[in-house]
């Protein structure tokens, strides 16, 4: 059977993306497919954290952050009023950039690397023939075909047409929380590093949690997510009440303008019950991922993607079908022990009493959340 490419990647995110780029330089012919067109507006916390920019670096990919606000750590306040904040330590730092610029600079690396990317094109379905996956089903101009590939890795988000079609990923069932965010500007000025940097801000609450990040030109990124569906009917109406009603942060949101429409996005999380299936490789959000109130979900995208890559090149050279299983594998590896955490956390901004003993905690007890900071941060 002929091919039109070596690889297929569905989703010019960051998974996708750094994905495509470790693939082309490798001299792989590489597909880029993406139902948006970049520059594109993409709710998150817009941070990079240290992790995450320790790939950039071996990637040789720094420039995507270039302009970006330096970020020290993180502060983080409890429902009781009390705050703590932490650097990352270590000397090092994350940055904060907006994801329409972050994703751009990636969709342009993977383009000078020699990966073929196209915008503006609607995936279907997978294309299945004797037991595995050999290309899409996809919609381009109005018009319906298909693309044929050796290996195909879905990176197309959290959501994932391809992965849903196969029965591998779902949106988990507990709990289900939502995101709904906005970008402000004329906000109050917020923590600053001893080196320069700003702090990121996690304030935790009864039932939700906000996030706050400074970005480059004076814009601030206001997110709640919430468990109260109801609320999300008028979502810009719930991201101000939230901002102009908490003590800790609302003298800072009282001339502030939201520049920018409220975007809501969920349920957050997802579960995976495979990383792919014979043909198919997940990447990203696609391969399931935990509502990202640490901050770390752009690590564990472009880990992921440079991990499908990894695996991609080796299925090629050797003709394997089992590429998927050593996928889970490399996955487990290197992300098992954060899983947990996260999933720790998650818990925990669920119970007003563990909230409580975690706040009066971090009071008497601040290396622990420096710590717990670092551990979020990735830092290396």
């Amino acid at each position: 059977m002929t091919t039109d490419c070596d690889v297929l990647v569905v989703g010019a995110g960051p998974a996708g993306a750094v994905a495509a780029i470790v693939l082309a330089r490798a001299g792989v012919s590489v597909r880029v497919l993406d139902r948006a067109r970049f520059p594109r507006f993409k709710l998150c916390g817009d941070s990079v954290n240290p992790g995450a920019m320790a790939i950039l670096d071996r990637l040789s990919l720094g420039g995507a952050v270039a302009g970006a606000l330096p970020v020290d750590g993180m502060l983080v306040s409890g429902p009781d009023g009390t705050h703590s904040q932490g650097t990352y330590g270590a000397g090092q730092q994350g940055r904060i950039l907006s994801r329409h610029r972050f994703d751009t600079a990636l969709v342009n690396a993977a383009r000078a690397a020699g990966a073929c990317v196209e915008e503006e094109v609607l995936v279907r379905a997978p294309l299945l023939g004797d037991g595995r996956v050999h290309g899409i089903e996809l919609l381009t101009n109005g018009r319906s075909c298909q693309l044929s590939a050796r290996v195909t890795i879905a990176a197309d988000g959290g959501s994932s047409r391809l992965a849903r079609a196969l029965g591998i990923a779902r949106h988990a069932r507990s709990p289900r929380r939502w995101a709904v965010g906005a970008y402000f500007d004329g906000v109050g000025p917020g923590t600053r590093g001893a080196s320069g940097g700003c702090f990121g801000e996690m304030h935790l609450r009864r039932g939700r949690y906000i996030g706050i990040a400074p970005l480059p030109g004076g814009l601030v990124n206001a997110c709640v997510v919430t468990a109260d569906r109801g609320a999300l009917h008028k979502p810009m109406q719930l991201l101000l009440d939230t901002l102009h009603s908490d003590p800790a942060f609302s003298h800072r949101f009282a001339d502030a303008r939201a520049v920018t429409r409220a975007v809501c996005l969920g349920p957050l999380g997802v579960e995976a019950s495979a990383s792919g299936v014979p043909g198919l490789l997940l990447a990203g959000d696609a391969a399931g991922f935990i509502d990202p109130m640490t901050g770390d979900g752009l690590r564990f995208a472009m880990r992921g993607g440079e991990l499908a890559a990894g695996v991609a090149l080796d299925a090629l050279e050797h003709g394997r079908y089992d590429a998927h299983q050593a996928l889970a594998r490399a996955r487990r590896r290197e992300f098992a022990s954060k899983w947990r955490f996260d999933r720790a956390l998650r818990a925990l901004s669920g119970s007003s009493m563990a909230l409580a003993i975690a706040s009066r905690a971090a009071r008497l007890a601040p290396h622990y959340l420096e710590r717990t900071i670092a551990y979020a941060g990735d830092v290396v």
